[in-house]
């Protein structure tokens, strides 16, 4: 058995292991990891309900994708909001939305944000809001 090293504490390696996990949430890895430290999308709103879906297959080996890039491709092959994805992903919104403005600037997802509010000062819509409870 070779000499231990007298400057190496023998508890160095678990104590190391013991900060990667949590008891509670598994092993952990930040968030801003996965963004470089971005807290905005390049490109895209995002909003909840915004619907992304990918553009072919899921990419093999692309650079610059990490494996959150290629699980939110893999489940875009069907239409899917942002919340849906950020509910699979078990990930933050703000960090989800940062990873879909790297798939959106490299082209390997479209998405279809939400209409905008009626305008709230027509008053077409609120004669047509009290005709409709009138209705009632």
């Amino acid at each position: 058995m070779p000499p231990e090293d007298p400057g190496q504490d023998p508890r160095a390696d678990e104590l190391h292991h013991d900060r990667l996990l949590d008891d509670h949430a598994g092993p952990m890895v930040r968030p801003y990891v996965m963004t470089s430290g971005r807290l905005e999308p390049t490109r895209g709103k995002f909003d909840l309900i915004t619907l992304v879906v990918a553009i072919g297959l899921s990419p093999e080996g692309e650079i610059g994708l990490g494996p959150e890039h290629l699980a939110i491709i893999q489940l875009c092959q069907s239409v899917m909001s942002v919340a849906e994805l950020t509910g699979h992903l078990n990930l933050p919104v703000a960090t989800v939305r940062v990873l879909l403005g790297d798939l959106l600037d490299k082209g390997f997802i479209t998405m279809q944000e939400p209409e905008p509010e009626a305008d709230m000062h027509d008053i077409r819509l609120y004669k047509a809001v009290i005709d409709g409870l009138r209705a009632l």
